[in-house]
């Protein structure tokens, strides 16, 4: 079937066609689209499920280390552990979870927010790390809402 009406997912006229799940603002539609286009059957997903499950434990884990690695002002290891969960969290197109993760990178480098300014200040940049990794949480703990729902329809 041809996709020439190509509208954002929010459009309600696009009702009854096939276009990328609605699962809010913070995930990317169509990112999220194409992991569940590599699913051979539709109504198991497991494919898909496999690597959304596999990310949620990930991200847990991952979470544990930074929170271990505040506690130990390890900046070089936050930067790491913010890297790692950037990339796994953009592959499925968790925008916010991302854009929080390379936050956490950028501060652990001793840099500003965007990353272009140095920050040499560390516990300037351990509390940025705390306040971020407090929302990133918030906001993972939304898509595996989201997510979860999602596997269960």
């Amino acid at each position: 079937m041809p996709d020439s009406a190509h509208h954002e997912a929010e459009d309600p006229s696009e009702e009854g066609s096939v276009g990328p799940p609605d699962l809010g603002d913070s995930i990317d539609a169509l990112t999220f689209e194409q992991i569940l286009e590599m699913d051979d059957d539709g109504d198991d997903r497991e494919f898909s499920r496999s690597i959304v499950f596999g990310f949620f434990e990930q991200a847990e884990q991952t979470f544990t280390k930074m929170d271990d690695a505040v506690k130990e002002k390890d900046l070089a290891q936050l930067s790491s552990l913010g890297h790692f969960l950037k990339g796994s969290s953009a592959t499925l197109g968790l925008t916010k979870v991302k854009d929080s993760c390379e936050k956490i990178q950028h501060y652990g480098q001793k840099k500003d927010e965007a990353g272009t300014e140095d920050e040499p200040n560390e516990e300037k940049c351990l509390s940025r790390i705390k306040e971020t990794l407090v929302s990133v949480k918030a906001e993972y703990a939304e898509v595996e809402k989201v997510l979860k729902k999602f596997y269960e329809s």
